[in-house]
């Protein structure tokens, strides 16, 4: 079969790293009119040109002359966004979310991975947040959704001492990004594979303590559960979008928390911040989330709330609370896919590689490894060197 460029893929690699047109035409000195001409593929570009794109966006050479085997399919994807990230952040972190999708999708032709196992919930709840009778009806409809999931999953009443196993084991998969947490908490997305539905979460790593990373999948569990999949959320108003991410907060909290255990626990001295951080090590959560729940549950009431608060930013806890050290996720379901894999003698690293390459997903050692949230050098294998001499046999004559 001819080899031709593929338009759309450039468009692709260069939204993978975050770059404008104006930027790679900086980058490679190819005006920004000639790369729209090729990602619209009403040009094709030299030979040369190519291999500089490649060089530049540091993608192999033979990724822009496939064509996507897999055709994922992402209608919409939920983001705590901070105020820096811009929308070419989030397209570019969910560009990677969808190529972690494709890379599933690959597998899951080698590895039974985890059906999805959620319970079928039912949310209604008004927009209006200065409604009071509207707010109290939502907080009653999360709190009883976060005790449905938690009786469907068989969590009782207890703390969750490993959330992103308890995803995993129902089926949504969660992956670690090492560049967002700057301007991303984390997202999530679902993707349509065949007849099933996906969901994917992504959270940012770096310095963001065990607790924060927790609530982040909690809050994205919320999405999954609470809000539609099948609209455009630039279309939504700010106002809507703020509310959709209260309400995840809301689920977070009440999931985590558990309205009957935690209550019994705070009740002993439910306004002292040393108590909380005391508590941390058992709810596996920041203070500042068990003090809005405290509030939330009327264990303290609101001046109480906000002189606690005011004592948090005053303490400069705000950023970085007392017993806060930099988390790593644990090594996550694609790893464990990738070493039975290696175990059954099925794959090698190499026949990973290769295998996704087969399907349309050429990228690079490091860029898998970092998508799926690999151990590092997860995917390295030393190139043997081919024998072409031997020992001279010395038998007696």
């Amino acid at each position: 079969m001819k080899r031709v460029f593929n338009g759309k893929r450039l468009k692709n690699a260069r939204l993978f790293r975050g770059l404008t047109l104006t930027e790679l035409a900086s980058r490679t000195e190819i005006s920004k009119q000639s790369l729209s001409l090729y990602e619209n593929e009403k040009n094709i570009p030299e030979h040369e040109r190519v291999r500089l794109i490649a060089e530049i966006l540091n993608f192999p050479y033979e990724f822009f002359f496939q064509v996507d085997e897999h055709e994922t399919i992402t209608e919409v994807t939920y983001f705590r966004s901070l105020a820096s990230a811009t929308k070419m952040d989030r397209t570019a972190q969910s560009i990677k979310l969808e190529y972690v999708a494709k890379i599933y999708e690959v597998l899951l032709d080698y590895v039974d991975f985890p059906e999805i196992n959620i319970p079928e919930v039912s949310f209604d709840c008004s927009d209006n947040e200065f409604d009071y009778n509207a707010s109290k009806d939502t907080q009653e409809q999360i709190e009883m959704i976060a005790n449905q999931v938690r009786e469907h999953w068989k969590l009782e009443d207890k703390p969750i001492k490993n959330l992103q196993f308890l995803l995993e084991e129902n089926g949504i998969i969660v992956t670690g990004f090492n560049t967002l947490e700057d301007k991303i908490d984390a997202f999530s997305q679902r993707t349509i594979i065949g007849d099933n539905d996906v969901f994917f979460i992504a959270v940012a790593l770096g310095s963001r303590p065990e607790g924060r990373i927790n609530f982040d999948m909690a809050h994205e569990l919320g999405h999954i559960l609470l809000h539609p999949w099948s609209e455009n959320l630039e279309l939504i108003t700010k106002e809507d979008f703020k509310t959709r991410e209260k309400q995840a907060n809301m689920f977070a909290s009440a999931f985590l928390l558990s309205k009957n255990s935690f209550s019994r626990d705070v009740s002993a001295y439910p306004t002292d911040l040393k108590y909380y951080q005391f508590l941390k090590s058992k709810w596996h959560v920041s203070m500042q989330a068990m003090i809005y729940r405290s509030n939330q549950l009327g264990l303290i009431t609101e001046n109480q709330f906000q002189y606690m608060m005011r004592q948090i930013s005053k303490n400069k806890w705000r950023i970085k609370e007392p017993g806060d050290f930099p988390h790593r996720l644990n090594e996550n379901i694609f790893q464990g896919a990738i070493d039975l894999l290696f175990e059954e003698k099925i794959f090698n690293p190499s026949g990973i590689i290769n295998i996704l390459k087969q399907h349309g997903v050429t990228l690079y050692r490091q860029d898998i490894e970092n998508l799926l949230h690999l151990r590092e050098d997860a995917l390295f294998m030393e190139d043997k060197k081919v024998k072409i001499i031997n020992i001279k046999s010395f038998d007696n004559q």
